[in-house]
């Protein structure tokens, strides 16, 4: 999957998807297959949810999250996208062989 990637020196993470960009926050991590493959994930995802339906289930989760947590960082390291993307994103064959949905595998209460 071709992708676009923007360099955005503003960005509040190291890295963004929204389809078909991929924002990064310094030119150098262009070259990180990882962040990219991680961003990639996120492509899938927002693919098979329509895109819209992916945001809205993101911050919904998101929100869910920070209600259990109390903390910002462990609510977004648990909305179920990010568990996929960070548990896979150095297998650079995942999205060859990841399954449609797979991110509900992800997801807890």
């Amino acid at each position: 999957m071709r992708a676009w990637i923007i360099v955005f020196s503003k960005l509040p993470a190291q890295g963004m998807a929204i389809f078909p960009f991929i924002l990064v926050k310094r030119s150098a991590l262009k070259n990180d297959v990882f962040l990219i493959n991680h961003e990639k994930i996120h492509f899938k995802q927002q693919l098979e949810l329509l895109l819209v339906f992916f945001y809205i289930l993101y911050f919904l989760n998101y929100f869910i999250n920070l209600f259990k947590y109390k903390n910002h960082h462990q609510a977004y390291l648990n909305i179920c996208f990010e568990r996929e993307a960070y548990r896979h994103e150095k297998d650079l064959k995942y999205l060859a062989n990841r399954k449609l949905f797979s991110w509900i595998n992800f997801y807890s209460v």
